[in-house]
């Protein structure tokens, strides 16, 4: 068996409206489009994935995500182009996101080069772009380091 990809990526707002606020700028600025927007829940289409946000339970309302809580890390979605990493940076900067590091080249693989960013919960989101077919590049020992990957 070998899966094709991931279907879509579901996240609990604390904060509905102020989330649903910012993936209604983000998500259409990255090429998908929205199929439901309606009470508690936003969600997109493109990039064969989709990506949405359902409202919390009302005794979680105003709770903030937490990284290094067991769970979710990170979501990182994946440039065609490196000057589409360099465009979201600038349309993050325009909707007064938290931008924890601007474009950068890591050391992940090759010609890594992404954005790391938060929503209004705090959840980080990462865009990137990695040239060829994006693969990782050998384990290097230096990255075993928990704190090495953001």
């Amino acid at each position: 068996m070998e899966i094709n990809g991931i279907a879509h990526v579901m996240l609990t707002a604390g904060d509905f409206a102020r989330s649903r606020e910012f993936y209604r700028e983000l998500l259409p600025f990255l090429g998908m489009k929205p199929v439901i927007d309606a009470p508690g829940w936003y969600y997109c289409v493109g990039g064969r994935t989709a990506f949405g946000i359902r409202e919390c339970a009302a005794e979680h309302r105003g709770e903030r995500f937490v990284q290094q809580r067991t769970g979710l890390h990170h979501v990182c979605f994946r440039a065609r182009e490196r000057a589409d990493v360099d465009a979201l940076h600038d349309r993050l900067l325009q909707l007064g996101a938290l931008v924890v590091h601007p474009p950068r080249e890591d050391r992940f693989a090759p010609g890594y080069y992404s954005v790391l960013f938060e929503d209004p919960d705090g959840v980080r989101l990462e865009m990137n772009h990695v040239p060829g077919k994006g693969l990782l590049a050998d384990p290097d020992p230096g990255l075993n380091n928990r704190d090495a990957i953001p």
